[in-house]
C-alpha cells in the first residue's frame, strides 16, 4: 500500500483572453476566430512535401554543404546583378551563334527528339525550313527533316534563346549581346511582330514570307542605323521600361519605344528603299524588345553559370513537350518535367483551354535575372492576369522573393519602396517551400497553325527542381 499518496494538484486557471498562432489549414484559424477570439495564421508547410530524400538532400545542402553553397550563390547572384550586356549588332546566324553547323535549326527549350515537337513547334521548323529554301512546300520539309536532312538543335546550346516557338535558320538575322564583364555573348533573332507568323506556330506562307522579309529587308536596315549608333547598353533601359509599367517579358512596350527613340535619329538616315516598311513593322510590334532583352539575360546567366557549387538556376527553358532548369552547380545538365499549361489565362474571343497548347519557349530566362513574373509589381498590364488587382500583382512578386537568393540592385518596384527584384532562384528554396517561379506568357494554338489566342501564367513543375537538387547533392557529397 503506498504509504504516500500523490499530492492534489491545484486546476490550472484558464485564461480570460486567448490568442492563437495558427500553423497549418486555415480552416482551425477560422474556427478560432467564429468563436470570437484573434488568431494569426502562418502559412506553413512540411518541407519538400515530407519526401525522405528530398529532406535528407536539404539537410546536408543547408548543413555539411551550407558553406560552399552559399559561397557560390554569392557569386551568381553578384553576376546576375553587376552584368552590363550590351546590344553590338545584327547579323547573319551562321555569321555569329557560335557551333551552328549548315542544314541546322536551332529551337526553344531543352533537347527533344522531332517525334516529341509539339506542333506550333513542328511548323515553325518547317516555316524555317521553307525559308532556307531548302525545300518548296510544308510537306516536303517535314519529310527533310523527319529523314535527318536537317539537323535539330537547341538553341539555348549555342549561346542562343528564342521567344515562344521561334526557330532559327543558318541565314535567320540574330541580335548579337555582349557581356563586357564575363567577356562571352548571346544571339536571339529579330522579334518577328504580330499576326501570321513562325514564332506563333504557323507555316501558312505569310509566316514564311515574314522570315524571308526580316532576313532580306529589316533586318539590313537595323543593322545599319545600330552601326551607326554603337553599341547600346540594354538593362538601362530595362530599369526605365520597369517604371513605366513594363514587366519586360509579358510587356515590352515601353522598353520597345525607349529602344526606338534612341535609334531613330540613325534609322531615319539609312539609305534604304525599304526604310518606311521597316519603320511601319517596328511601330506596330510592341514587342521587338523581348528579344534582346531575353539575349540580355542569357549572357548574364550563361557568365553565372560557370560559377561551381552554386543552388541558383542559370538556365529555364520550354518547348512545349518539356520544361527544362540548369543549375550554376551541376554544368550543363537538363532536368525536364512534362511542359505545364498556361493558367490564369486571357482568350482571345472563341478560344479557352481546350485548344491551348503547353507552355513554350525560352524566354522564361528573363525570370531568372528578375523580369517578368519577379516583376509583376511594375506592371498593371500583367495585373490583369493575377487577379485583375496591383495587390495580386504585389503577391507574386513576394512569392519569387521567397525562393531567390538576392534582389537586383538596379530593377526598381516602385509599389514596393523602389525595392529591388527577386533575382537568382535557389532551387533548395524551391523544393522546401513547394513554391516555383511563376512565367509571364503567351499561349499558341495546340494543332490547329492558327497562332496565338491568348496570354497567361504558367507554373514551373516542381519536379525539374526535385531532380536538379537530387543531382546537386550527389555532386557536392
Amino acid at each position: 500500500m503506498n504509504a504516500n499518496p500523490p499530492t492534489r494538484r491545484e486546476p490550472v486557471p484558464l485564461p480570460g483572453e486567448v490568442r492563437v498562432l495558427n500553423l497549418g489549414l486555415p480552416l482551425f484559424g477560422d474556427a478560432v476566430r467564429a468563436q470570437g477570439a484573434a488568431a494569426v495564421d502562418v502559412d506553413w508547410r512540411i518541407p519538400a512535401g515530407g519526401h525522405p530524400e528530398l529532406v535528407a538532400a536539404l539537410e546536408r545542402l543547408y548543413g555539411p554543404g551550407s558553406a560552399r553553397v552559399e559561397a557560390g550563390n554569392r557569386e551568381v547572384v553578384r553576376r546576375l546583378d553587376e552584368g552590363a550586356p550590351v546590344l553590338l549588332g545584327i547579323a547573319p546566324a551562321a555569321e555569329v551563334v557560335p557551333g551552328l553547323d549548315a542544314r541546322t535549326v536551332l529551337h526553344c527549350g531543352p533537347p527533344l527528339d522531332w517525334e516529341d515537337f509539339c506542333d506550333p513547334l513542328r511548323r515553325s521548323v518547317r516555316a524555317s525550313v521553307l525559308a532556307e529554301r531548302w525545300a518548296s512546300s510544308p510537306e516536303e520539309a517535314e519529310r527533310l527533316v523527319a529523314t535527318g536532312g536537317v539537323r535539330l538543335e537547341p538553341a539555348n546550346h549555342h549561346a542562343t534563346v528564342v521567344p515562344m516557338a521561334t526557330t532559327l535558320g543558318p541565314s535567320a538575322p540574330v541580335v548579337v549581346v555582349e557581356n563586357p564583364q564575363g567577356g562571352n555573348r548571346a544571339c536571339s533573332g529579330l522579334n518577328q511582330g504580330p499576326g501570321a507568323t513562325a514564332w506563333f506556330g504557323m507555316d501558312a506562307p505569310a509566316a514564311v514570307d515574314r522570315l524571308v522579309w526580316l532576313r532580306d529587308a529589316a533586318a539590313p536596315v537595323l543593322a545599319a542605323a545600330l552601326a551607326a549608333a554603337g553599341p547600346v547598353e540594354l538593362f538601362p533601359l530595362v530599369a526605365q521600361g520597369l517604371q513605366m509599367g513594363d514587366d519586360v517579358h509579358m510587356r515590352t512596350q515601353a522598353t520597345t519605344n525607349l529602344l526606338l527613340r534612341h535609334l531613330l535619329p540613325r534609322l531615319v538616315a539609312v539609305d534604304s528603299p525599304h526604310l518606311v516598311e521597316v519603320a511601319r513593322f517596328l511601330s506596330g510590334n510592341h514587342l521587338f524588345f523581348l528579344n534582346l532583352a531575353m539575349a540580355a539575360a542569357k549572357a548574364v546567366a550563361d557568365w553565372a553559370g560557370q560559377v561551381a557549387d552554386s543552388s541558383v538556376v542559370v538556365g529555364m527553358a520550354r518547348n512545349g513537350t518539356t520544361f527544362g532548369i540548369q543549375l550554376a552547380g551541376t554544368g550543363d545538365a537538363w532536368f525536364v518535367a512534362p511542359a505545364p499549361p498556361v493558367g490564369s489565362a486571357l482568350y482571345y474571343p472563341g478560344f479557352g483551354p481546350e485548344v491551348s497548347a503547353p507552355d513554350i519557349g525560352d524566354s522564361a530566362v528573363l525570370e531568372l535575372v528578375g523580369l517578368g513574373g519577379p516583376a509583376a509589381a511594375a506592371s498593371p498590364a500583367v495585373a490583369a492576369f493575377l487577379g485583375g488587382t496591383m495587390a495580386d500583382a504585389v503577391a507574386a512578386t513576394q512569392a519569387a522573393d521567397h525562393v531567390c537568393a538576392g534582389r537586383s540592385s538596379r530593377f526598381k518596384l516602385p509599389l514596393l519602396d523602389f525595392r529591388g527584384t527577386p533575382i537568382g532562384v535557389d532551387v533548395r528554396k524551391a523544393v522546401e517551400l513547394g513554391i516555383t517561379p511563376s512565367v509571364n506568357t503567351g499561349i499558341l494554338h495546340a494543332t490547329a497553325g492558327t497562332g496565338q489566342v491568348g496570354a497567361g501564367i504558367a507554373e514551373a513543375p516542381i519536379e525539374c527542381f526535385r531532380r536538379a537538387l537530387l543531382a546537386l547533392d550527389e555532386r557536392l557529397r
